[in-house]
């Protein structure tokens, strides 16, 4: 049927014929269940197949009919995202791309997206369970991992698949994607100790998150590799506003020994810290080194550009997607962790000394 056929049809109130599973399988020569099992991306296909499969499937025009998989199945095709907005808005910048990510992840397969806010850990825990006992999703990914996450508590104990954006310090039977934080804090030293650094701080993000304790461990492995001795005075953490890292910067230079360079855990603290090197005299780049983590658009744009490491959100909404969607086509959560790494972007910030 040609586009104006269709238009013609929905003007007369004739509703256009569906293609069907059969006539998929019959136009490539495939069985029902072969094709019903490339749709849903299971292991036991090759990449091949689905992908033949699925170009087909678009060419014909052809979707599954959702209602009616949820009674075979039991699956609503849909996975969850519960933001908590109460805490911090230190992820807020990156939600767009996280979102679209996951979005296109789950476009192939037919699937859908259903997000969610709360407002701190009670609320998101109470929507959480919320959506499992409606059955509004198939699973869930859980941003912002915690060191020790209840969230992970519940999902395991109701049987609910998820993948965590993050690690966690109970990592049995649970899938993960990850960045290399730790890696980029333990380059951020060793680039600052090749420019004659010796007395180099450390700001770290909130405590309750488990990238701070791997972030910070890479931290100390790049001062035990470079020979340096760790001044726990220079240790501090709870940066996760510019506020906070401005009150944490203004903690370190006013020290009778302030340091010549430090590493941010966040961008958003290492941006506090231009305010407070300003207010003591100090210029960026010049008298005091600075690099961060994240790759914070305005990062880009601060005086001078922020050396940093970028993570690609969109990159990493598709991976979680990605690995929970085969998780729940069957295959185990230990089987699904990926671990890549944060980019250097080299600016000005980190020139001082």
């Amino acid at each position: 049927m040609t586009f104006n056929q269709r238009v013609s049809a929905v003007g007369r109130g004739v509703r256009e014929k569906r293609p069907t599973i059969n006539e998929l399988s019959k136009a490539l020569g495939l069985s029902k269940g072969t094709v019903s099992r490339a749709l849903n991306d299971y292991p036991d296909i090759s990449p091949i197949t689905k992908q033949r499969v699925r170009e087909k499937a678009k060419e014909m025009g052809y979707r599954a009919l959702s209602y009616a998989q949820a009674i075979k199945t039991g699956q609503v095709c849909a996975i969850g995202l519960v933001l908590n907005l109460g805490s911090d808005n230190a992820h807020r910048p990156f939600l767009t791309n996280f979102i679209d990510g996951i979005s296109r992840a789950v476009s192939r397969q037919n699937w859908t997206l259903t997000v969610a806010t709360a407002n701190g850990e009670k609320d998101e825990l109470l929507t959480l369970r919320r959506l499992i006992e409606e059955h509004k999703v198939d699973g869930f990914i859980l941003p912002r991992s915690k060191a020790h996450d209840p969230r992970i508590a519940l999902l395991r104990d109701e049987g609910v698949p998820f993948v965590i954006f993050g690690r966690s310090q109970d990592l049995d039977n649970v899938s993960f994607f990850d960045i290399r934080g730790e890696a980029a804090m333990r380059e951020s030293v060793q680039i600052l100790a090749r420019r004659g650094h010796t007395r180099i701080a450390f700001v770290n993000g909130g405590d309750e998150y488990n990238y701070s304790y791997l972030r910070e461990e890479g931290f100390r492995q790049g001062m035990q590799l470079s020979g340096l001795t760790v001044d726990e005075n220079l240790m501090l953490s709870g940066g996760i506003t510019k506020a906070a890292g401005q009150r944490l910067g203004e903690a370190l230079l006013s020290q009778s020994e302030p340091p010549t360079a430090i590493v941010c855990a966040l961008d958003i603290a290492a941006l506090g810290i231009y305010r407070a090197a300003a207010e003591r005299g100090f210029e960026v780049g010049k008298d005091l080194a600075v690099i961060g983590y994240d790759g914070l658009p305005e990062s880009e744009f601060a005086s001078p550009p922020l050396t940093t490491f970028s993570v690609d959100m969109r990159y990493s909404g598709e991976q979680l997607a990605t690995l929970l969607l085969r998780q729940i086509n069957g295959e185990k959560p230990e089987d699904l962790r990926k671990l890549v790494n944060a980019q250097l972007i080299k600016r000005l910030s980190h020139q001082g000394k």
